[in-house]
């Protein structure tokens, strides 16, 4: 059994050494969704939406959260990022987001999709929360990785 890499032999927190890793690709996709109400959905969907047009945004805010996910994460390391793709789409009242993080580097990115998925959901929120209070952000996991010493990961449904 794996143990937590984020714990030293005493229990307390530290960044993991990756000083003697070998730099590779690496690239993970995460995915969430968000539930709307019909009112919701609908100033999405014809881009009515008073603070203006909230897929877009939510891309763009998912992007640079990707960008801080070591800022935000403690002992996540700072990541130069070679790439990051965010897309969010609208079918019926559910926003599914999906982003796609790419690097060279020691570690992988699965922290800087999932973050990006994350903060492009709550921007959604934020940008709705006005007519929808009650908006639902679920199902925010890991799809897949590529990379590193634990090479592919899959999730079997999607």
């Amino acid at each position: 059994m794996k143990e937590l890499t984020h714990l030293n032999k005493e229990g307390r927190p530290h960044m993991v050494d990756v000083s003697g890793k070998e730099a590779t690709q690496r690239r993970a996709v995460a995915q969430g969704r968000i539930s709307l109400s019909e009112k919701a959905a609908s100033l999405v969907a014809d881009e009515t939406n008073k603070k203006g047009n909230v897929l877009t945004t939510a891309e763009l805010a998912g992007i640079m959260a990707a960008k801080k996910t070591s800022d935000l994460i403690p002992l996540c390391h700072p990541v130069p990022l070679d790439g990051i793709d965010v897309s969010c789409t609208l079918e019926e009242r559910v926003i599914t987001c999906r982003a796609e993080a790419r690097c060279t580097h020691k570690t992988g990115v699965e922290m800087e999709a999932l973050q990006a998925v994350s903060q492009a959901l709550l921007t959604v929120y934020d940008m709705c929360k006005a007519v929808d209070r009650a908006m639902v952000i679920s199902d925010i996991r890991l799809m897949e990785k590529e990379g590193g010493v634990s090479g592919r990961f899959e999730r079997k449904e999607k």
